[in-house]
């Protein structure tokens, strides 16, 4: 089940009065009745009734809050957890008092001057330096026993020590092939969702959301915002130790009622009655900004639509989606007489 507070499109502080208003607006809105030609109508009226009844219930609702904060404890913790692990990693001792860079420079032959390795040059010994080399070869077994009783770290007594981590290792190449720094480590983004009205995006209404440490934070909407739209809010998402902060990623929703979102088209019922339809004529309807004329051409069917351009939500460019009015046939709402006999007749191909 989605959250119940984002579903009815109130805050997590929200009073009893608040929310039964919201159900009561958004039942209202998604009853299958009135969105005959809505196949999700009943799986959004079902949502909104369960929302409702988790909502009013004190108990239950303080059970939901409760369960949702201990979720969102365990996340944090285990992120903090995974954090403290990389952090143990990455600050392990060495083994070889080679760190990450020299170990690179040796492979590749470079030292951190940015010199050869190997460039030095090799002098070839001189008949005298061989012979001062043979008779140093020859103290050189006293030496090393002199050394190993004086410096008791040697290669078998000193312990052993770490090498360069692996991630360390990996970080150094990336700078030797790349030439730059190695990116920081950014905590997890908070997703949420918004729930909005077609009213509150043409009046730039800016929602808020809630952050993992209680602020609140207005959406900006406006052109370019309809249903589906992710909104990216720079660093305000979850917050970790030694982390760059997450962001906050928030998805807007637009909440069913007169209009429906196509994009940034608006659709619209317009009922007419048979005998409109047939002859057409000349009607209004009520747009996102006021009343509109629209013209019903003769013979016109529920399979027909009317767009009127320029009446839907405003794009990111300044231009806006259309209003579109489906044609809905509407019978009288007392059987009349004449038009049954009509009717019968038609069907029954007597032609009075």
């Amino acid at each position: 089940m989605r959250d119940p507070y984002a579903v009815l499109g109130v805050k997590k502080s929200a009073g009893q009065e608040e929310i039964k208003a919201a159900w009561r607006s958004l039942a209202k809105a998604v009853h299958p009745d009135q969105n005959h030609d809505d196949p999700l109508a009943t799986v959004r009226f079902t949502e909104a009734g369960r929302a409702y009844d988790l909502l009013r219930d004190p108990d239950k609702r303080s059970r939901y809050d409760r369960q949702q904060r201990e979720a969102e404890l365990r996340r944090m913790e285990q992120m903090r957890r995974q954090q403290a692990e990389r952090k143990a990693r990455t600050e392990a001792p060495r083994m070889s008092g080679e760190d990450a860079e020299d170990m690179i420079a040796r492979i590749f032959g470079v030292d951190s001057r940015g010199q050869q390795a190997d460039a030095k040059p090799q002098v070839r010994p001189q008949p005298q330096a061989q012979a001062q080399a043979q008779a140093g070869a020859a103290a050189a077994p006293a030496q090393d026993a002199r050394k190993a009783v004086e410096d008791p770290a040697t290669d078998e007594t000193a312990p052993a020590r770490a090498s360069a981590p692996a991630s360390a290792l990996i970080s150094a190449i990336i700078r030797r092939i790349r030439g730059g720094r190695a990116r920081v480590e950014k905590a997890p983004d908070l997703a949420t969702e918004i729930t909005v009205t077609v009213e509150d995006i043409l009046n730039r209404v800016r929602p808020t959301i809630e952050t993992p440490e209680g602020q609140t934070i207005r959406v900006p909407i406006g052109a370019g915002t309809t249903d589906g739209q992710v909104i990216r809010l720079k660093e305000a998402g979850y917050r970790i130790e030694n982390l760059k902060r997450g962001d906050a990623v928030v998805t807007v929703r637009v909440a069913p009622g007169r209009f429906r979102v196509d994009g940034f088209d608006l659709k619209v019922d317009l009922p007419v009655t048979i005998e409109n339809a047939v002859l057409g004529c000349e009607m209004t309807i009520e747009g996102p900004a006021g009343p509109l004329p629209v013209t019903v051409p003769a013979w016109s069917g529920s399979d027909q639509t009317i767009r009127i351009e320029g009446e839907g939500l405003t794009k990111e460019t300044g231009e806006r989606g259309d209003l579109i009015a489906e044609i809905r046939l509407l019978l009288w709402e007392k059987p009349d007489a004449k038009m049954i006999d009509l009717m019968r007749s038609l069907r029954e191909g007597l032609y009075l």
